[in-house]
């Protein structure tokens, strides 16, 4: 993992300034960074020769206004009312096959975001020292997207649709369930940190993994993420 030096992912619900000469306010800048670098590799697209074959990518029809306007102000299925807080342990995603356990991720000794270990593609992480999903607040899940070897956990996170459901086992036995709002993808340089890691004021949940153009220099040039509020649980 290359090391980013500087930015912290922020505590649960909290913002504050990301590294660097504009100084951003952003709840969760090094979260970005992190994803758009560690889960990105795309050395098998090189290896087998499938550059042309690259993950699927949401659709501008997937993107709108209401993730654009910002955390806590999208969708249009009912959202529930908070859940008591509890670590999750799994995540479904029943439209595209995921069915994958959960780790959690804290912080590497320069400050960043840790990964899900490489040697575990479908293996999901969520940041611990944030807000656990389905309490209020944004929760952050990230998986890779592909390894050495091929696809990885969320390799299909880009072919999801809004309205389709993201449900998470948590510890004190419930389920909570997510409705996806959008799903859009951003160039890593211009990643919008407020947009997906501000704080909110209903529980939400992004889900991230890497996307946009593959170059063989530099690997995936973007991130998918996925926007999505509580509407149930069980």
């Amino acid at each position: 993992m290359r090391r980013i030096s500087g930015a912290r992912p922020a505590r649960a619900g909290k913002a504050r300034p990301a590294h660097g000469a504009r100084r951003r306010r952003v709840a969760d800048a090094a979260i970005a960074t992190v994803t758009a670098v560690a889960l990105c590799s795309g050395i098998w697209l090189v290896r087998d020769g499938t550059e042309g074959h690259l993950p699927p990518q949401p659709s501008a029809a997937q993107a709108d206004d209401a993730a654009s306007a910002g955390p806590g102000t999208g969708g249009e299925a009912p959202a529930a009312p908070p859940l008591p807080p509890s670590p999750p342990d799994r995540i479904r995603i029943p439209a595209i096959r995921v069915n994958a356990p959960l780790i959690g991720l804290g912080l590497t000794s320069s400050g960043s975001l840790e990964a899900p270990p490489p040697e575990q593609k479908n293996v999901a992480g969520w940041y611990e020292a944030g807000t656990k999903p389905g309490e209020t607040g944004t929760a952050v899940v990230a998986g890779h997207v592909d390894d050495a070897e091929g696809p990885a956990v969320f390799y299909n996170l880009g072919a999801l649709k809004k309205g389709n459901t993201i449900e998470m086992d948590r510890r004190d036995g419930s389920v909570a369930v997510f409705t996806v709002d959008a799903i859009d993808v951003f160039d890593s340089r211009n990643f919008p940190d407020e947009k997906v890691y501000g704080a909110a004021r209903r529980p939400e949940l992004r889900v991230i993994t890497c996307g946009g153009g593959y170059s063989k220099k530099t690997g995936y040039q973007g991130n998918v993420v996925v926007f999505a509020h509580l509407t149930g649980s069980h």
